[in-house]
């Protein structure tokens, strides 16, 4: 489940009820503010006060009512470092720029429907540990939306790749980064050929693709096994039918 305000706080802080107040929020946009390491990113508190966040000709607009309201609802703790560390998770899920997607942005697979039973590739960028989705904006242009999309397989396609054998399985998973895994399925036969080196042949390689974790490439009916024992959404298809996958 996504945790907008970072990893949730200990069981006795849980049980009781601290509030997050707008004064403190306050002061963390000033914290924060003083160590951005974000060219192009700029926060402001305005009238209300509101948290105005731009960075690349988009902007967000927060009441610090209500993001105190959330953050107190998550239990946030309300010291200085507890709301500011809360402030900088809830910053790094911010709204991807069209521009900074042109620049970072990642390809990796995701369900394209809310069955989640069809998979498409989707732009993402890795801010913070997190990985954020990236949506054009309204005024992105085709041509512009293709320029990063073909950018974003050019990347996924020289990640590196950490191969482990588990017996008939293939486990596949990008070294550094949970949620990049199925960005090495942009390049289906170097992990097929680097699993035969590792001892294991695959002939009629199939892979379970769950969004967001690490991709696993067996046999036809260890897949399926593989598949029907997970506890997420996944998918199992013939390695040869990722090419034929559109975008989310």
């Amino acid at each position: 489940m996504e945790q907008p305000f970072g990893a949730p706080a200990g069981l006795l802080h849980r049980l009781t009820r601290a509030q997050v107040r707008t004064g403190d929020l306050i002061a963390a946009v000033e914290d924060v503010r003083a160590t951005l390491d974000a060219p192009g990113l700029e926060l402001a508190v305005v009238d209300g006060p509101v948290l105005v966040v731009e960075e690349g000709g988009r902007r967000t607009r927060v009441p610090l009512v209500e993001l105190a309201g959330e953050m107190s609802r998550a239990r946030v703790l309300p010291t200085p470092e507890g709301v500011t560390a809360a402030l900088r998770s809830w910053l790094a899920r911010r709204p991807v720029p069209d521009v900074v997607a042109r620049k970072a942005g990642i390809a990796v697979l995701d369900w394209a429907d809310t069955r989640q039973s069809v998979l498409g590739w989707r732009v993402v960028v890795a801010r913070e540990g997190t990985i954020v989705t990236w949506r054009p904006s309204r005024t992105a242009t085709l041509p512009a939306v293709h320029q990063v999309r073909s950018a974003a397989l050019g990347r996924a396609s020289v990640l590196p790749g950490e191969l482990h054998l588990a017996g008939p399985v293939a486990l596949w998973s990008h070294p550094d980064m949970p949620g990049l895994d199925t960005a090495l399925l942009t390049r289906p036969e170097d992990l097929l050929a680097e699993s035969a080196s590792a001892g294991l042949s695959l002939p009629d390689a199939h892979v379970v693709v769950t969004p967001r974790r690490p991709v696993a490439c067996a046999e036809p009916g260890v897949a399926r096994r593989l598949a029907a024992e997970a506890t997420e959404a996944s998918r199992t298809m013939p390695w040869r039918d990722l090419a034929d996958l559109g975008w989310a």
